[in-house]
Order: structure tokens, then sequence, then C-alpha cells
């Protein structure tokens, strides 16, 4: 079980920018936007991720460690576990997800010194929620630090919902739509990932 350190804050005001967040039992950190929910604290999630949740809205952060995929070349891997998101999301049907743009990260711009390459995926899907039959447009911020060194690939995803279909449990979400995060709060998480302890990857 992860102990995440160092709560969350009260959602602090003045658009103070967040101090780094211990991740992974202080293995690594990172600047995760005040006043998030950390969704280990409500329920389990699996050791491999941490999970952070908007307190007003139906936004998420994830910061994911996956298996390092040798087979797929540097510029083709963040579409590769976009469409992976995508089959877990049962989103694969034709038209469920687009990718409407991949980039390259220079390392210069990261705190991950050990980062091989980065790159960051931008895109849409239409999820459902809890099984419902209710597709939700959620837009997709995908970022990908690859670690072959550690036989590990580190996923950051920032999953914004657009449009909520009425009929979904997280309509009533859309109406507090108070403070919602941005991107620039996502690409603040990913550049500010910072590794403490390679013990982390065995």
């Amino acid at each position: 079980m992860q102990s995440v350190g160092g709560g969350g804050g009260g959602g602090g005001g003045g658009g103070s920018a967040p101090k780094p967040r211990a991740l992974f039992g202080g293995a690594l950190s990172a600047a995760v936007p005040l006043g998030a929910t950390d969704i280990s604290e409500l329920r389990e999630i699996p050791d491999n991720q941490e999970v952070f949740a908007h307190p007003h809205t139906d936004q998420s952060l994830i910061v994911e460690l996956l298996e390092y995929q040798a087979q797929v070349a540097d510029e083709d891997a963040a579409r590769y576990h976009f469409e992976d998101l995508a089959g877990g999301n049962e989103a694969l049907e034709p038209g469920a997800f687009e990718v409407s743009g991949v980039a390259a990260l220079p390392r210069a711009d990261l705190s991950l010194a050990e980062c091989g390459c980065a790159w960051t995926l931008t895109g849409t899907q239409r999820v459902s929620k809890f099984n419902e039959e209710a597709r939700n447009t959620v837009a997709v911020h995908l970022g990908l630090l690859r670690l072959p060194q550690f036989s590990t690939d580190v996923l950051v995803t920032f999953n914004d919902p657009q449009s909520i279909s009425p009929d979904s449990s997280s309509a009533s979400a859309l109406e507090t739509h108070r403070e919602p995060w941005t991107p620039q709060d996502f690409q603040r998480l990913l550049r500010t990932l910072t590794l403490h302890d390679p013990g982390l990857f065995g």
C-alpha cells in the first residue's frame, strides 16, 4: 500500500504555485495542484499509480509507472500508450478517440534528469463512467517520460472532461466549475517530476 507524503493543503488562494508533493512513498515528487484529492485515501488504487482528483470538477491527474515498451519507437510511444488507455476506457471503436498532436519535450525542460526522452500528446476520448450508457467527451493530455535504464515508461495523464452527457453521473460536477485545472497544471506536474529513489523501479 503506498503512502503519499505531504497533505494536499486546502486550495490555497492567490494562485500560488504548488510545492512538490511526495509520490510513491517519496521515491518521486512533483508539483501537484493545491487542494487535489488523493484518491488512494478514498479507495484502493494499483501500486503503480498515483491518482489525484479535482475537488469540484471531474478532472483527474494520474502518474503511472508502466513497463518500458522496447519494441515501440520513441516517437510512437505516446500514441501507443494513448491507444492502450482508450482500450481500458472502452473507447476503441471508430470515432471514439482522436489524437490531435504529438510533440517531443526538450529534456532541458524536465526535472527528471534520468529521462531518456519525453513526449506529450493531446487527444480526445469518448468514455463512459461506471459502465453507464452515456458517453462523455474527455480531452486527454498525456506526458510520457521514457526510462529504458529502469525498464520503465512514466505516464502522466490529465483527463479534462469537455462535454458531459446529461445522463451521466458526472453531470452535477460541471455545475460547480470553480477554478478548474488547466493544461499548465499538467505541464507543471510533468516538468517538476523528480526521482529521489531509483529503488522504486526494483
